[in-house]
């Protein structure tokens, strides 16, 4: 909370210094969060009874074999209602572990003290005045123990067609559904700030996954899709008003719910462990970067990747290959190579894995879909902190043979959350949000390299990942 609270304080400095005249004209704050990562925490103190799991985190990988073995559907099980695959990725498995190896963890539960929670519901339990606090008016407020949609369709315990937890998948796991947080839409006043916070009295009114609001922040409707480029890679396609069953790796997922009886959007989404994180590896493992934005000029010593493929299975391959017996892997690797072709082979195993993705989602959706731009090309929508790299941009178009657009602003995760916030007091309305539809300046990138190229380089990328497979028993 420490790190939320000096967020929200050097926002409210920033904009005061900037001229906004926040006590007056501040309607509504919304939230958007790291999904999957799991906190327990007790209902009496207050007080984590762990450590947060992160999504990455695969210490649950035992509990997912275990499963899978006594299971009657293996790892899609539980598929057909939450859309996800038995996975360390998603919350649930976390849940278990906490349960079966924290003494304090299993003591809380027994004693009806545990609630359980993704990052939106820690923070906003807090925020809304915790074990017991003060509002602006000096009345007393508790905690809000509540999640989103899009948050609770992570757990792998929501039933994605009823947008609440789903009994039999609790029984199964043991999961009391005491310990769980009630499920809102993305866009509703859930409650407001308590003293001793900045922003104190501002109501909290929208709440999305991180990747749901980068969807909501580029206006991403029916047919359309977007990729988010940070630590992973996260696409989604917004599927409509119906959930589409994915057969070739995906997730199916919420895509966005504004207000309590809006229609439900859903989406396909592909996840991918290691994008940026590879960046991050080369600079902080390897030394062969400085800085993380080092890496495009160094990528540009060398006029292609010199036939070398990186796969960044630090930890498995999430989707479509979804194998976590994977390992990271560089092959290719002459007397000739260099640092240039590493940095270009790590940029290029980002824009690989993001068109193994969107390949399968076109398997998926089919045709009908798939939105067209007017001149009847897919259009790949792009956000995060790596789309500030042209090299990376252009090589993502010309691997995927369709333009790439980034907008004028690639931090769209918050813009989403605001989008969700300001439509649930009034500031705008859901017409007014889709208005806007990406009428603010972007850059498009155009593909420039052939077909016939295109497709060998990803028949070579295919068989750099096929190397990776069944390697985490390798002895040390």
């Amino acid at each position: 909370m420490e790190s939320v609270t000096m967020c929200m304080a050097k926002a409210l400095e920033k904009a005061t210094a900037d001229g906004y005249n926040v006590d007056a004209g501040l309607k509504a704050i919304g939230i958007t969060n790291q999904r999957e990562t799991t906190v327990m925490w007790s209902k009496s103190t207050g007080l984590p009874l762990y450590n947060a799991i992160v999504w990455m985190d695969a210490r649950t990988s035992p509990i997912c074999r275990r499963l899978e073995s006594e299971l009657s559907g293996g790892r899609t099980h539980f598929v057909e209602t939450c859309g996800l695959p038995i996975s360390t990725y998603f919350s649930a498995l976390k849940v278990l572990w906490l349960m079966e190896n924290v003494d304090a963890i299993k003591d809380a539960v027994r004693a009806g003290d545990a609630l359980f929670g993704t990052i939106d519901t820690w923070l906003i339990w807090n925020l809304t005045g915790g074990t017991g606090g003060t509002d602006h008016d000096g009345k007393q407020v508790f905690g809000q123990h509540v999640t989103d949609c899009s948050n609770a369709s992570r757990t792998m315990l929501m039933n994605l067609k009823a947008l609440d937890w789903d009994k039999p998948t609790l029984e199964t796991l043991g999961i009391p559904a005491e310990i769980l947080p009630k499920i809102i839409s993305n866009s509703e006043r859930i409650g407001v700030v308590a003293n001793g916070f900045p922003l104190a009295g501002v109501p909290i009114a929208g709440c999305l996954g991180d990747q749901h609001a980068a969807m909501l922040g580029q206006l991403c409707q029916k047919g359309e899709a977007k990729s988010t480029y940070g630590t992973g890679a996260f696409i989604l396609l917004n599927t409509g008003e119906e959930v589409t069953q994915s057969s070739h790796g995906l997730l199916s997922t919420i895509a966005y719910k504004l207000g309590q009886s809006a229609p439900t959007n859903y989406a396909l989404e592909g996840s991918i462990a290691i994008a940026g994180a590879a960046v991050q590896w080369l600079r902080d493992s390897l030394g062969i970067i400085s800085t993380s934005a080092e890496i495009e000029k160094l990528a540009e010593t060398v006029h292609d990747s010199g036939g070398i493929y990186f796969v960044p299975a630090f930890n498995g391959l999430f989707a479509p290959w979804w194998r976590d017996d994977a390992r990271g892997i560089c092959i290719g690797i002459t007397r000739f190579t260099n640092k240039g072709h590493i940095a270009r082979a790590v940029l290029e195993s980002m824009c690989f894995q993001v068109n193994d993705v969107l390949s399968s989602m076109h398997k998926d959706a089919g045709g009908a879909g798939e939105m067209k731009s007017t001149e009847g090309e897919f259009l790949l929508r792009v956000d995060g902190g790596a789309t500030v790299n042209n090299l990376l941009m252009q090589i993502q178009a010309d691997l995927l043979g369709s333009p790439v657009v980034r907008p004028a602003d690639t931090e769209t995760t918050a813009l989403g959350a605001a989008y969700a916030a300001g439509l649930a007091v009034g500031v705008w309305t859901n017409e007014q949000i889709f208005a806007g539809l990406h009428k603010e300046n972007t850059t498009i990138f155009r593909p420039k390299l052939d077909e016939s190229h295109r497709k060998k380089r990803a028949d070579s990328w295919y068989k750099a990942v096929s190397r990776s497979f069944d390697l985490a028993d390798l002895s040390l």
